[in-house]
């Protein structure tokens, strides 16, 4: 089994981005959370080893590459979580439902529910698909 020491350089090298500490530090962070994280959750967690700007731009490399994808939470706030293993920068197709939970505002993604199709009007371009389910969390219903 792989460790992140050889998966997280894997993944940068993959997606032409080079291989530095921070973006290292937020993959393993991203990676390891089960329900998507905000920029500010982010920056507390990272303490001070990466500043707002750097981690804004790492963030905004990795949406960008098709690495993580960015989902609203209730109050409007980006959220980040990991996009499947075969996006990439000019097919990003990871589009799922995300659950958002009403107590404590935590997005999951709920990638086995099928998105219905949508037909636009001729003229039209669709960018994206959003589709949330709002409720209780299983970690605030205990």
């Amino acid at each position: 089994m792989e460790d992140s020491n050889t998966v997280y350089p894997e993944i940068l090298k993959r997606n032409s981005l080079k291989v530095t500490q921070p973006r290292l530090k937020v993959l393993d962070i991203i990676s390891r959370k089960e329900s998507a994280i905000s920029q500010p959750e982010l920056e507390k967690l990272l303490g001070k080893d990466i500043d707002r700007v750097t981690l804004y731009r790492v963030l905004a490399s990795f949406e960008e590459k098709g690495i993580i994808h960015k989902i609203f939470d209730l109050h409007g706030t980006a959220t980040y979580a990991m996009c499947s293993t075969n996006c990439s920068e000019h097919d990003h197709h990871d589009q799922h439902v995300h659950f958002i939970c009403r107590v404590c505002n935590s997005v999951y993604c709920l990638e086995d529910m099928t998105l219905p199709k949508v037909s636009i009007p001729q003229g039209f371009s669709l960018e994206a698909i959003a589709v949330n389910a709002l409720g209780v969390c299983n970690h605030c219903k205990k």
